[in-house]
């Protein structure tokens, strides 16, 4: 993760960590990305830190409070100048450690998120409504539950998509623009750079990260998911698309999520981390979309600190300012 912000633009990796004084040994890390849509002081209004899954902190260390206040604070005194909050965005519950981020100025925000069991394949087919797993059937032309390598023979004629590895950079970029349209025109938030999928990439080529993973259809690239992973672990969905609209038939972005699953239940990693699915209570359609593939809802929630509040809410007026003028 450090590699892949260093070499993102617009984006700054954070590290902390915390020795042992008696024989040095590493007890505590935490490693983040400050993050600004733009350079200069007008960047400066989008800025934000942002740590997921974080802080670790070794097990065993019988001062794991003291680590856990150290690394805030050392956390706070690096951005504080440099991003108008501080964001963690929770993996797991952190309700053993409310009161340590609340006494460094930190407050949770409720964030829901769905984790599935990604243990079999059994297990992922029968999580799934029949609607969805009817349409990674059909968008594949998988013939018979629970079998994909029986698959129709009319696939050779193009009728079928299929998921696959890029196999170059320019098949990565095409995954690439259909996300930013998907960004700019519906979902309304930031995206980072071009250089940040890239690097993601490169790094993936490696064996290292997670992986990125592409719907293909008739030789065209209609949609994909990157996806970090934690091995033996998680597999999450950072960043997924598909042309629905386009390739009504296909269900581009249902076989994106279904690519990722499927590639956990290859690769012997048990959970699947949608990473976030909105706020409780608030009506969120890509949350209903997302409950079809089965799965726990969770509300880990999100740990925050305003640095600067005074150029927070002038921030959060212009940004909805910007949503409501793109509706328009």
């Amino acid at each position: 993760m450090h590699e892949l912000f260093l070499h993102s633009r617009y984006m700054a990796p954070v590290v902390v960590g915390i020795a042992d004084k008696r024989n040095s040994s590493l007890t505590g890390l935490l490693i983040g990305v400050t993050i600004r849509e733009m350079r200069g002081l007008a960047g400066y209004f989008s800025s934000r830190t942002v740590i997921y899954g974080g802080p670790l902190i070794d097990p065993y260390a019988p001062d794991r409070r003291e680590i856990l206040h150290m690394m805030l604070g050392s956390l706070i005194s690096q951005v504080r100048n440099h991003s108008i909050f501080i964001q963690f965005r929770n993996f797991s519950s952190q309700a053993a450690v409310l009161n340590d981020f609340e006494s460094d100025g930190f407050y949770l925000r409720d964030r829901l998120n769905l984790i599935l069991d990604t243990s079999s394949r059994e297990t992922v087919i029968n999580n799934m409504s029949e609607s969805r797993w009817r349409q990674v059937r059909k968008g594949l032309g998988i013939r018979r539950t629970g079998d994909q390598a029986i698959r129709r023979s009319d696939e050779v004629d193009g009728q079928f998509a299929k998921i696959i590895r890029p196999e170059s950079i320019t098949q990565v970029r095409a995954f690439y623009d259909i996300l930013y349209d998907l960004y700019k025109y519906k979902v309304k938030k930031p995206l980072p750079s071009w250089e940040f999928f890239e690097q993601f990439y490169r790094i993936s080529i490696e064996g290292k990260l997670g992986v990125i993973l592409l719907v293909q259809y008739q030789e065209k690239i209609i949609g994909g998911i990157l996806a970090p992973v934690t091995p033996g672990k998680t597999i999450y969905e950072w960043y997924v698309c598909g042309l629905d609209q386009q390739y009504k038939g296909v269900y581009p972005s249902v076989l994106a999520t279904w690519a990722a699953l499927d590639y956990a239940v290859k690769n012997n990693i048990p959970n699947f981390d949608f990473m976030g699915v909105g706020i409780p209570e608030r009506e969120y359609g890509v949350r209903d979309f997302k409950a079809r593939f089965g799965g726990e809802l969770v509300n880990y929630g999100r740990f925050a600190r305003i640095n600067n509040k005074a150029f927070y809410a002038v921030a959060e007026l212009g940004y909805n300012f910007l949503s409501l003028i793109k509706k328009i």
